[in-house]
């Protein structure tokens, strides 16, 4: 086995800026550090990930669209950045902020600098921050709007600061499906090492990469959807099954998308949904959902398969549950029969799975697709294989049961 050699060392000084930069909460607090990627003025929701590795594929998530991330790690870029772990077009943070950024680059895999890709992208940066005091403030307090202020815009007066922080609207009401669907539809082929099961359409609410590649690599040939189309477009598609992906926004302001999973549901299609998929089949099945304080996001949360009893590992990143008793059978308010919560998170008791009982119809509010691990939920695409074998085998039988 050979492995490539990378001349990245050390990011190039165009990459690096110089002078102060300072983060701004909506409470008024502050923390002065370091400028830390591209300069200047952002806006966004502030949250914390705790994930030890895998920062590319945090900040090249669709679903961390209109949020400033900080990492709880605190040493970030050590390994670079390459082409291979984007899982999307680019980076989507609004902001990032990190203890002690990385001045040299240390892996055979890169390809440039981590610096380089937050400069190439415009994600405005702020490092040299107690990043401990700030998550340990967060947990407190919750997730609020912030800025990160750099460049010409440190020049700006506190009280202007505080204000562009505080004006800017909250993440609980916005739609933000339309800034990261893709275009226009796309096909990825089934892969040939696996038997074919059929045609699985895909609406892209901030889809990862790793998504597709592992519905392709189970036997689907897949057809990833703008975040706009309608049930009637589906419809012409024939799918044997219906996938909704991950994504940013809140999903109470997301009723075009809920509308066309009812239509789905009561066409019998199968479904399988994950992170915003899991709340938008909340929606669809008549449930609420609620902002929780400080979100889930990060690469270490524990979850429990309800159905084997087993604690799973899981990739999170949300900031919005689906608001239903963990225990028992209930009916769903939208007529589509029974449902129970079939995974729950172990450190407060949110719901993380939804398995509808007279419908072929499950999601989970985590990630099975974690591109850098953990792999616990993997199992997840074998079963919804499964599911979806079973009822092309009862439809094509002439028995139009389900699971």
């Amino acid at each position: 086995m050979t492995t490539t050699t990378t001349e990245v060392t050390v990011p190039p000084t165009t990459a690096v800026p110089t002078g102060a930069a300072v983060l701004v909460l909506e409470d008024g607090s502050r923390y002065t550090g370091r400028a830390y990627g591209a300069t200047g003025q952002t806006l966004g929701e502030v949250v914390f990930s705790t994930g030890m590795t895998g920062y590319q594929e945090t900040l090249t998530d669709p679903s961390y669209a209109g949020q400033i991330v900080l990492m709880t790690a605190p040493h970030i870029g050590n390994t670079g950045a390459n082409d291979t772990d984007m899982e999307s077009r680019k980076i989507w943070v609004a902001g990032f902020i990190v203890r002690d950024p990385a001045r040299r680059v240390s892996n055979f895999r890169a390809e440039r600098s981590l610096d380089e890709d937050l400069v190439a992208d415009g994600v405005v940066g702020i490092s040299g921050v107690d990043t401990r005091a700030i998550t340990r403030h967060i947990r407190s307090a919750g997730a609020m709007r912030a800025g990160v202020f750099s460049g010409d815009a440190l020049a700006l007066s506190e009280d202007a600061q505080l204000a562009l922080v505080q004006e800017q609207p909250s993440m609980a009401g916005k739609n933000l499906s339309a800034e990261v669907t893709t275009a226009e539809r796309y096909d990825v082929p089934a892969s040939g090492e696996v038997s074919r099961i059929g045609t699985i359409a895909v609406l892209d609410l901030g889809i990862k990469r790793a998504t597709v590649q592992y519905l392709s690599e189970h036997g689907f040939d897949v057809v990833v959807l703008p975040a706009t189309t309608t049930a009637d477009e589906v419809r012409a598609i024939a799918p044997d099954a219906l996938f909704y992906s991950n994504g940013p926004g809140d999903p109470a302001a997301s009723e075009q998308q809920v509308a066309l999973l009812q239509e789905m549901l009561r066409d019998g299609v199968p479904y399988f949904g994950i992170c915003f998929g899991n709340q938008l089949l909340g929606r669809a099945l008549g449930f609420g959902t609620y902002k929780l304080p400080f979100g889930h996001r990060g690469i270490n949360q524990p979850v429990l398969d309800k159905r084997t009893g087993r604690v799973e590992i899981t990739a999170q990143n949300h900031g919005f549950a689906v608001d239903a008793p963990i225990e028992g059978e209930l009916d769903s308010p939208a007529g589509f029969g029974r449902v129970q919560v079939s995974h729950y998170s172990l450190n407060d008791q949110v719901v993380e799975g939804l398995e509808c009982l007279d419908i072929p119809a499950f999601s989970v509010q985590y990630h099975p697709e974690a591109a850098a691990g953990p792999h616990d939920a993997f199992y997840l695409f074998n079963r919804f294989r499964e599911l979806v074998q079973h009822r092309s085998s009862r439809t094509t039988g002439g028995n139009e049961e389900t699971h």
